[in-house]
């Protein structure tokens, strides 16, 4: 290694800790963390011995690492390269304008831009088409119109009679016999479905409008009693892992299909003036429990929560008891209310809201 020497002269701020270094633009002087008495010559270093980026090489190297002229720079482009390369450059991903390139868009990155355009985009659409309240209406998609359901047990009681031990066979049967009995819930969703909007939607008001999941059984049903009297109604779907569509009696303008659960449930409660839910799975016992939440803890205004079907509701939840265990107040049992049929339901919403429901 290449050394000089100098001699530590004028004054010298005091570096502490081992390795304290003091950079000039010749080179590194190496401290030993003495004093300038005690170290008398200090080593310096040439650039680049000690970490430090020496200038640009002036020209290629030889084998030896030595410069051996000047730099070599590659040839002019003839005609039939630069229209290549013009081409790779415009078809180069980083050509694209940043909200034209779906790629860039679908990075982790980016996921705050796409909250927040999942949550603008809805919201546009439906200040534009003047939707200024909402009712949103849950319950199972296997529960279906009474035809579809007895169509299915016809099937499997064909099955059963060619294979009639099969344990599984038997076990389909029992439950399509069930899911027949609440095929009422069906009727009793697309009846309440024409009598919200034929009370919110006249003279080109768009009140207490119906929205639901978009998916099949009771929402479709919801849906479809909007259809039935040429009201609008509102789907939104959400991207799952099995494919699903929508019902085909949303109105095509008012159907959204989002991503995040979280702007989607944003959505369904940003202008519902009631929650009603129908027997269901997992799903209606989600957007149950979140709203009734909301409630609870006042995030959002009292609104009515109904649930269709009370023999369902008290098998599947005991409310009671958590009253009786102390995990919830004696008051937090009356967020709710059970109801039978569609008339109750309206009703008990005109109630809630001070005005007369509208006859049919």
């Amino acid at each position: 290694m290449k050394r000089k020497t100098a001699t530590t002269t004028g004054s010298v701020r005091r570096l502490r800790g081992e390795g304290a270094a003091a950079r000039s633009h010749r080179g590194v002087r190496v401290f030993s963390g003495k004093t300038p008495r005690e170290r008398g010559k200090e080593t310096v270093l040439e650039p680049g011995e000690a970490g430090e980026s020496a200038r640009p090489a002036r020209g290629p190297l030889d084998a030896a690492g030595a410069r051996t002229g000047k730099p070599k720079f590659a040839a002019p482009l003839t005609p039939d390269q630069v229209k290549r390369r013009l081409t790779a450059i415009a078809s180069s991903p980083s050509y694209l304008r940043a909200y034209e390139d779906l790629d860039f868009l679908k990075q982790p990155e980016l996921r705050p831009v796409r909250l927040q355009l999942e949550l603008l985009k809805p919201e546009m659409i439906l200040q534009k088409e003047n939707v200024h309240s909402t009712i949103v209406v849950f319950g199972g998609t296997r529960i279906v119109a009474r035809p579809e359901a007895q169509a299915r047990i016809d099937a499997l009681e064909a099955r059963a009679r060619t294979k009639p031990r099969d344990p599984e066979i038997a076990r389909e049967l029992a439950i399509a016999r069930r899911i027949l009995e609440k095929s009422r819930y069906y009727d009793e969703a697309r009846q309440f479905g024409r009598l919200v909007s034929m009370a919110g939607q006249n003279g080109g008001k768009a009140e207490y409008v119906i929205v639901t999941g978009g998916g099949p059984g009771v929402m479709e049903a919801a849906n479809r009693g909007a259809y039935d009297v040429g009201a609008k109604s509102i789907g939104m779907n959400i991207t799952l892992p099995h494919e699903q569509y929508p019902n085909p009696y949303i109105t095509p303008e008012l159907c959204f299909q989002f991503h995040y659960f979280a702007i989607r449930k944003m959505h369904l409660l940003l202008r519902a003036k009631a929650l009603v839910a129908f027997p269901g799975g997992y799903g209606t016992l989600d957007e149950l429990f979140e709203t009734l939440t909301l409630v609870q803890t006042l995030k959002v205004k009292p609104l009515p929560v109904l649930l269709f079907g009370p023999e369902f509701w008290q098998g599947v939840i005991h409310f009671q008891y958590l009253v009786d265990e102390g995990v919830i107040d004696p008051q937090d049992a009356g967020l709710f209310s059970m109801v039978e049929t569609a008339e109750e339901a309206w009703r008990k919403i005109c109630d809630f809201y001070g005005h007369q429901p509208k006859r049919r």
